[in-house]
């Protein structure tokens, strides 16, 4: 798979490892040298070495080998499947399921779910081990994911998603209470230089837009609802955290004391809309708010009250 890096005037200059690792934060500044050190960073056809400098206006392409499985083994795992056709499936993802198989999570994905559940029946343009995926969420975020069964359909709905023509909303509750009952967040984000299991708003990192709407004020709390117009890694916890509000529950961006003890991030991806990609409908799904998510509004409600 192919990462194309475009250098911008303010980035020339930067020693490169560094400026691939903030425009790709899927990737660790040591793997990125170590795709530099088997060639696999060029520029125009020549190779890159980790301590080249930057050019403006160079355009660094990045081939990133597929990662080696044996195989992705097909699990009867239930699934809420919420709509179904032989172009796509929307899937209601619980809290706790990760959507593809990774280091430490070889088995119970939602990949090795839809395996069972499809058969060959999804896209194999994310190769064997992310068939069908156009987006993702989190393992402790849960809701909304469309899966392509089709090439076709895949390659439709990831050009909704990069033309921000798929709608994707959220709701959480943050610590705190935002000023404005609406407002946008507008600020790039990339890797942690310090903490690479983190994202951070950093300057010169990839675009990142988020619209937020409060629905109740608590004392203490705000329970908001979001919509997306990128979708960077982590993007709605690490903004909510970079303007002093972060999700209740979030073990990397929220504080470390947590009295809630919810096992992760109260963050719900509750609506999706897009355009089907063999008929051209425009369609909405909503996935209700989990058990988890309604017991946290309850007690906020009879304990902090609405204000």
């Amino acid at each position: 798979m192919r990462q194309i890096v475009q250098v911008k005037p303010e980035d020339a200059g930067k020693r490169l490892d560094r400026l691939l690792a903030e425009q790709l934060p899927e990737l660790t500044r040591s793997a990125i040298q170590n795709l530099m050190r088997d060639g696999c960073v060029t520029l125009s056809g020549a190779p890159l070495r980790k301590n080249a400098k930057a050019a403006a206006g160079g355009e660094i392409w990045v081939e990133l080998p597929e990662p080696k499985l044996s195989e992705v083994v097909p699990e009867d795992i239930p699934l809420d499947i919420v709509y179904e056709d032989a172009d796509i499936v929307v899937v209601n993802k619980p809290r706790g399921m990760v959507v593809h198989p990774a280091p430490g999570n070889w088995s119970g994905t939602l990949v090795n779910a839809l395996l069972y559940h499809c058969g060959d029946s999804l896209s194999g343009i994310n190769g064997e081990i992310r068939p069908g995926i156009v987006h993702r969420i989190d393992k402790d975020t849960s809701g909304l994911l469309v899966v392509a069964k089709n090439d076709r359909a895949h390659q439709a709905l990831a050009q909704q998603i990069q033309e921000h023509a798929a709608g994707r909303r959220y709701y959480a509750v943050v610590y705190g209470a935002p000023r404005e009952d609406k407002g946008t967040i507008d600020a790039p984000i990339a890797r942690h230089r310090l903490d690479r299991k983190k994202m951070a708003v950093v300057e010169g990192g990839r675009e990142a837009v988020t619209h937020y709407e409060v629905l109740e004020r608590y004392r203490g709390y705000t329970y908001l609802t979001f919509l997306l117009e990128t979708g960077r890694t982590h993007q709605i916890r690490v903004h909510m955290a970079h303007i002093g509000h972060p999700i209740i529950g979030d073990p990397l961006y929220g504080p470390a004391k947590d009295k809630w003890k919810l096992g992760g991030q109260c963050l719900h991806a509750g609506r999706l809309t897009l355009t089907h990609p063999s008929s051209g409908e425009r369609m909405t799904f909503e996935a209700p708010l989990p058990a988890y998510f309604t017991t946290v509004l309850q007690k906020l409600r009879n304990q902090y009250g609405e204000i």
